[in-house]
């Protein structure tokens, strides 16, 4: 008994000493996209914490609670699927503190991130490529359910300490940076998290701030982390009386807002974080002042084989 809470306490320890690595990003002002100088919008860049992306957020707050709540240790440790940045992040976070991560993962996911988490240390179970995440979601389920004694389902899109993350960082953050001016929040809609934790906290703030959700315009997009909402799972955490509006994103719209970015305001976004900036620039058009704040989940840099096509 002994043995099993010193090593407990050391994990908390460590994962303690990870707290100041997540979040805190700054916000950068988007100043050539638009011409009404009434209205500022300004975009969190989010790839500057741990693991490169927002999913830090989730994933470090997933975890340092699982582990006060004496789900995990070093030896049974977490399962989840994901494709994209929060397998990153829950692979660099479980590495940092010697945690076991398997991640189920669709076959066709991104050769970089499957490199990127085998160079982790993460153990990957792959998922048929025609499945999505939905499918890979099924099989993590599954494994935890079949070995419980190995494994700690975190499942990222249930899980309320994901939403809380945002809750309680990402919300208050934004307020503060922007000593409490903001106007109108922006963000996509993938596990739901970003969005609706954000949101709630915003509403406290000031329930006049108007909170604006965005989704992929169709089922077959090109947005990854994103969810069209019609026709995939919908994350048990997405509350859908949180958003104030809701507007749809095309992909080429957001592939050629990479372009423009990087060469009006010196920035290499990912899919997404264009995405979220082409939602805040149609919110910017229909306002004669304001303060708009959206995300940019991660950097372009995760998405080579995007960037080599689109510039």
């Amino acid at each position: 008994m002994n043995d099993i809470y010193t090593i407990t306490e050391t994990l908390r320890d460590r994962a303690a000493a990870l707290a100041p690595f997540i979040g805190r990003t700054p916000l950068f002002p988007i100043t050539r996209l638009h011409s009404n100088p009434n209205v500022k919008i300004f975009a969190k860049l989010e790839w500057q914490q741990l693991s490169n992306s927002v999913k830090a957020r989730a994933a470090y707050n997933i975890i340092s609670n699982a582990i006060k709540e004496g789900h995990i240790d070093q030896e049974k440790g977490i399962i989840d699927a994901s494709s994209g940045n929060t397998a990153v992040a829950y692979a660099t976070i479980g590495a940092n503190l010697g945690i076991p991560v398997t991640l189920c993962v669709p076959e066709n996911a991104s050769q970089q991130k499957k490199s990127a988490l085998k160079a982790l240390g993460a153990h990957i179970v792959y998922t048929s490529r025609f499945g999505t995440t939905d499918e890979a979601q099924a099989k993590a389920r599954s494994l935890a359910a079949e070995y419980p004694d190995r494994y700690y389902y975190t499942d990222q899109y249930a899980n309320e300490y994901n939403w809380k993350a945002h809750f309680n960082g990402t919300g208050p953050e934004i307020w503060e940076q922007t000593q409490g001016k903001i106007t109108h929040y922006v963000a996509g809609l993938g596990t739901t998290g970003t969005f609706i934790g954000t949101s709630r906290r915003l509403k406290q703030f000031n329930p006049d701030i108007s909170v604006i959700s965005l989704q992929p315009d169709s089922a077959m997009h090109g947005l990854e982390g994103w969810k069209h909402l019609e026709s995939a799972l919908v994350p048990r955490i997405y509350d859908d009386t949180v958003a104030d509006r809701n507007l749809f994103i095309d992909t080429m719209e957001a592939y050629d807002l990479i372009r423009r970015t990087a060469q009006l305001e010196g920035l290499l976004l990912s899919p997404s974080s264009a995405a979220n900036l082409a939602g805040a620039l149609q919110v910017a058009q229909t306002l004669e002042e304001g303060v708009i704040v959206t995300i940019f989940p991660d950097h372009a840099s995760n998405y080579p084989e995007i960037l080599e096509h689109i510039l």
